[in-house]
């Protein structure tokens, strides 16, 4: 049987995707358990979702970054560092907008998902509907969301889960984004449970996933 996870979560926003996770523990429907939450802005709602779900007392933080570039490395491992002090297996970003140094000990252990299928559409500044509208203006037929390990580049590392949704004629940024959420929504539990199931290796760049 796989083990349950014990999951941090990282946040810059409203935290839509924490809630998504938060309601599916509780219906007992998800290999892990959130045990923290830590947001790189102060006063965002995301930083409600726990409470708002029912789970009031789940450790929340605000860790906002320096302004010096030298000291991200030490912000980024202190933000880990405090995931782990509440038994974080994995670290998910969840809309967390921030490049997020990794030390060796979490190489391998941060998720991060994007609102289209990489490499498309990806990268510094390519967030919220700024994603959808590209896709929009690209024309492509195809959209769609991807969990992917978290390295030191935005939107880059080996591609784990990857859900495709139709991009339609009278699509709006607001719809294709809503198409997409709902994607989402599948896509990082399923990553969960694979993770959880031991069934992912890392190998040569790329997540290579072993049958059931």
């Amino acid at each position: 049987m796989a083990k349950k996870l014990k999951l941090g979560v990282l946040l810059s926003g409203g935290g839509t995707t924490l809630l998504n996770l938060l309601e599916r523990q509780k219906a007992g429907k998800l290999a892990g358990e959130v045990v923290c939450v830590a947001s790189d802005r102060p006063g965002v709602l995301g930083l409600e979702r726990p409470r708002q779900a029912g789970f009031p007392g789940l450790p929340t933080r605000v860790a906002e970054p320096p302004k010096e570039m030298t000291q991200r490395a030490a912000w980024g491992a202190d933000l880990l560092g405090w995931c782990g002090s509440h038994n974080a297996d994995v670290v998910l970003m969840c809309g967390f907008l921030r490049l997020l140094p990794l030390p060796d000990g979490w190489v391998g252990r941060v998720l991060n998902i994007h609102p289209s299928l990489l490499p498309a559409f990806g990268g510094k500044g390519f967030h919220g509907e700024k994603v959808h509208q590209a896709a929009l203006d690209a024309g492509v037929k195809l959209s769609g969301c991807t969990v992917h390990f978290a390295d030191q580049v935005y939107d880059r590392g080996p591609i784990l889960v990857q859900k495709a949704v139709p991009v339609r004629d009278d699509d709006t940024s607001k719809t294709l984004a809503a198409r997409v959420f709902e994607a989402e929504c599948e896509a990082y539990p399923e990553a969960i449970d694979l993770l959880a199931a031991g069934r992912v290796r890392l190998e040569g760049g790329r997540a290579r996933i072993t049958p059931a």
